[in-house]
């Protein structure tokens, strides 16, 4: 039976082409590896050929095209036959929307407010403008919606196996409201001039049946659509009839009967790019086909978590990872009602259901507590290892290139800005729009208020969200927290700083607005509904800002140092000293010590070990500089000028430059070419800058994939491709060495390890969708086999085919399973280091009643291995690790650990240990979950 609390945990990404037997098949390798849980991607029905998973259109099933509840039946039974356990990857934020295979979504196209599932989406009914009835945005056509109409792109149909009616533009299905049957079968009729003929009769009879603009209601509407089929010869004469409907070139009056018949439904046709302005449902950032759902609707909830019910009451589901909770409007309220639901499905006798979620915390950030998570995913964590290896003495002068590169200041926040702006003008406008809407109506409610002006409050409003500094508060109905009012007050005196108008009161209604002050006694009478959906509502719009704007904006815009342009990191982040890492693990031990700790995921920028490489660029920024000019120079030929266009430009010619550092195979790769230019294209439109997505500037895009071309010939870049390599190959000594340290920090300090797939071999890979490519389970579970002793000096001599990672990992897992309490619910230990070579390693006890584990790690590389030119030997350490209170168990007369001796094999080291005299017998608080 697998732990309650996991030992490692795996990430796997499930698509058609690697389902749940596919999954099976591999558990007895997890196993041997020393994984304790199976951490699957999103398994519930997503969109057909899903590459991640995302995308669930029912949450209520299992997916087929992973294999159903028969291949899930075969994982499970895996599963427990190697006492294994299994997390899900569970999405409550959105859905998939459009197409035509979300049954939800369907249903409220057809009835609109009227049907039982508009509850779920937070739709706003009335914000359409220039049309008289309510409806949602659907901003799918692309081209104009006259030009798509006029070209017959849009259809409408007959479905003679529901006797129901939808329009159709290619693969989007509209349903049609049944009260409009009626209409359409007399349109149909006539048409087809078949009012004499039996089945025309029986058309016309059903149709005069159900009079009036109410009929057929839902109630009545399946016995309509059961008659419909049932006419005999109704088919035929339908799909004859239906030419009155027929637009396209030359049938002006087919074409505007089409229309006249779209308008009368609960929704209105778009093109996609009226997303950015108009569209009137959440959506899950910009993804228009990601709709949000209101979780917070008990029935919503209730059937959306109905699989996951049965899943762990059935013992087949042994945590659960909740994504994007930042997008839900009341998280606390849903984490009460999970973890009811998980207490009744286990019984009461179970330990809590291991629960983490997927928060990115701003620097200073505390984790809020909601009821039975554990912690996080582990972003800050990943990036927290890389502020702790990166060399401190580098980021100045790579600074310094930065500034000369960019001929901009290396400060970071200005960049952030300018990308929350543009997020704002474009992206997010329509969320945007709707939330300064909603404050005008605020204001206007109230004579004390409603000369605030729309306009101004749209301004201030803006500026408060450019400067908050997070992701989100969590405001409930009660009201902030006291953290949440001090971030609000603060973020409100820098926007008022940043105002050059009157400020006549207008910030403090903001402010009161954003807290549910104005709902006071004795207060002005405000709206109270609008004024709790203007808070709670703002709190689901800075996420999805700050997510654009930083992650997918600006780290493709700032490249001083790419190793720090991570997923839940600081792009000009500074190192932390050893004391700064140790005070952030003592705090970790003592306040979340089960949550999970990644150095890579599926929505990482780069693979784990290219990010270690590239740290070693702040060990040689000197060298590093002169060689940027140096490529400069060789590559001045193939940068693109055709239009007054360069392509690429300066600063992402510099980001390829350490892109390519990062990725540069092993071991040949005729695909590798191909890679970089999918990624480059990725980065120029995530950077908004000389292209973008909504607006892409071929121009520039051909430049950009012409540039990479010719710089990765080497019958045209044969002195460039040299130096590169030469460059890539000592970067990578030095990258595999500090990927020896992460996987070791990552497995020792607190918290619940966690290994992305494939990545126990070196892992280069680029931005999704590079990281999901295929993984040879094969070739690491052979090569697992034939580590049981592991030589570590020939694996250090082939280091490069990855064994050595893989060996050193098992050996990790292998300890946190024999000891599970000490990594578990063990206190931290930090360790002082003394001597000349102090500054380049970490040390650190894991410690539990008698029980110890000390770790050590390198770091800092470069001057230890002739700057990647040779793997460094365990005598050229010199530092002592101080081990007062503690003993080694093989050798207990030593008063210190000199390094030379840890890292005779490795440049990392674990040891067990006894803990002594009043250490021992000590243990923490553990928290409640």
């Amino acid at each position: 039976m697998s732990p309650p609390i996991p030992t490692a945990t795996y990430r796997i990404q499930l698509t058609a082409d690697f389902g749940f037997d596919d999954a099976a098949a591999i558990v007895p390798y997890l196993k041997a590896l020393g994984i304790s849980h199976l951490y699957a991607s999103p398994f519930t029905k997503a969109r057909k050929g899903s590459s991640h998973g995302y995308d669930i259109v029912d949450h209520t099933k299992l997916n087929p095209e992973l294999g159903g509840e028969e291949g899930f039946a075969r994982l499970s039974a895996t599963l427990k036959q190697n006492d294994v356990g299994l997390i899900l990857d569970f999405v409550p934020n959105h859905v998939g929307v459009h197409f035509a295979d979300n049954p939800w979504w369907l249903d409220v196209l057809e009835w609109g407010p009227a049907s039982p599932h508009a509850a779920s989406f937070d739709i706003d009914w009335e914000m359409l403008p220039f049309r008289s009835r309510g409806g949602v945005l659907l901003p799918i056509i692309g081209s104009s919606y006259g030009k798509a109409l006029e070209a017959g792109e849009i259809e409408l149909r007959y479905d003679t196996e529901e006797g129901s009616f939808s329009a159709w533009y290619f693969e989007h299905r509209l349903p049609i409201a049944p009260q409009r049957y009626g209409e359409i079968l007399r349109a149909i009729v006539r048409e087809a001039d078949a009012a004499e003929s039996d089945a025309g009769k029986a058309l016309l009879e059903l149709a005069d049946r159900y009079r009036g603009v109410s009929h057929p209601d839902r109630k009545e509407t399946p016995a309509f659509k059961a008659a419909l089929k049932a006419v005999p010869g109704g088919a035929a004469l339908i799909e004859k009839g239906l030419a009155a409907y027929r637009a396209g070139e030359g049938r002006p009056a087919q074409i505007q009967t089409l229309h006249n018949l779209l308008e009368r439904q609960h929704y209105r046709l778009g093109h996609w790019q009226l997303a950015t302005s108009e569209i009137n449902y959440r959506r899950f950032f910009d993804v228009n086909t990601l709709a949000g759902l209101r979780v917070e609707d008990a029935a919503t909830f209730e059937a959306m978590h109905r699989l996951v019910k049965r899943l762990v009451a059935d013992g087949q589901l042994h945590g659960l990872r909740l994504d994007h909770i930042d997008g839900l409007r009341d998280p606390a309220q849903y984490f009460q009602r999970l973890r009811k639901l998980t207490r009744d499905a286990q019984g009461p006798a179970a330990a809590p259901l291991y629960m983490v979620i997927e928060k990115i915390l701003g620097e200073g950030e505390d984790l809020q507590r909601f009821a039975g998570v554990h912690g996080t995913t582990g972003y800050e964590w990943l990036n927290v290892i890389t502020q702790a290896l990166v060399d401190s003495n580098g980021l100045e002068p790579l600074d310094e290139i930065w500034r000369q590169i960019s001929n901009s200041s290396p400060d970071f926040a200005p960049v952030l800005m300018r990308a929350k702006r543009r997020v704002l003008e474009t992206l997010l406008l329509s969320e945007f729009t709707v939330l300064t809407r909603l404050l005008a109506r605020i204001a206007n409610g109230h004579y004390s208020t409603r000369d605030f002006s729309a306009d101004n409050l749209r301004q201030v409003f803006e500026l408060y969200v450019l400067h908050f500094p997070v992701y989100r508060t969590y405001i409930t109905g009660n009201g902030p927290t006291t953290s949440d009012r001090a971030l609000i007050e603060q973020t409100i005196e820098k926007a008022r700083a940043d105002w050059y108008g009157a400020d006549d009161g207008i910030f403090d209604f903001l402010r009161d607005a954003l807290t549910m002050d104005l709902l006071k006694p004795g207060r002005a009478a405000h709206s109270k509904p609008r004024v709790r959906r203007f808070a709670l509502k703002v709190q689901q719009f800075t996420g999805p800002t700050m997510a654009k704007s930083l992650e997918d904006t600006a780290f493709y815009r700032y490249h001083r140092l790419l190793a720090l342009n991570e997923v839940g990191g600081e792009p000009a982040a500074h190192a932390l000293s050893p004391d700064a890492f140790h005070k952030l693990m003592i705090q970790r031990a003592r306040d979340w010590p089960h949550g999970m700790t990644a150095t890579m995921t599926h929505d990482a920028k780069r693979g784990e070990d290219a990010r270690t490489r590239l740290l070693g660029l702040a060990e040689m920024p000197g060298e590093w500089a002169a060689t940027v000019s140096k490529w400069k120079v060789m590559n001045a030929p193939h940068v693109v000028t055709d239009g007054g266009v360069r392509a690429p430009s300066a600063t992402f010619e510099y980001m390829l430059y350490q892109a390519l550092l990062g990725a540069w195979p092993l071991d040949e790769d005729p695909d590798f070419a191909a890679r970089v230019q999918a990624f480059a294209l990725k980065a120029a439109r995530e950077g908004k800058e000389d292209t973008n997505w909504i607006n892409p500037h071929p121009d520039y895009e051909d430049g950009v994939k012409t540039f990479i071309e010719r710089i990765l010939d080497p019958a045209k870049s044969g002195s460039f491709l040299e130096s590169l390599k030469t460059l890539s190959q000592r970067l990578s000594v030095i990258g595999a060495l500090n990927s020896l340290s992460q996987v070791t920090l990552k497995a020792t300090m607190p918290g619940v390890p966690d290994f992305y797939q494939g990545t126990e071999f070196w892992d280069f890979s680029l931005v999704d969708p590079d990281n999901r490519r295929a993984v040879d389970f094969n070739a690491r579970a052979k090569s697992l086999e034939a580590l049981s002793n592991p030589d570590w000096a020939a694996l250090i001599g082939d280091w490069h085919d990855g064994r050595l990672k893989l060996a050193w990992t098992r050996q990790l897992l292998k300890l946190r399973g024999e000891l599970p309490k000490v990594f578990t619910d063990g206190d931290y230990l930090p360790l002082k280091l003394s001597g000349p070579h102090a500054e380049h390693a970490i040390a650190f006890a894991r410690t539990h009643g008698s029980d110890a584990v000390i770790v050590a790690v390198g770091k800092n590389f470069a001057p230890l291995s002739d700057h990647g030119r040779q793997w460094p030997r365990g005598d050229m350490w010199d530092a002592t690790i101080e081990t007062d209170g503690l003993i080694l168990s093989e050798d207990e007369a030593k008063p210190g650990l000199p390094l030379r001796d840890l890292f005779r094999d490795l440049p990392v080291a674990v040891r067990r240990a006894h803990v002594t005299g009043s250490r021992a017998g000590k243990s923490r608080r553990k928290p409640e979950i």
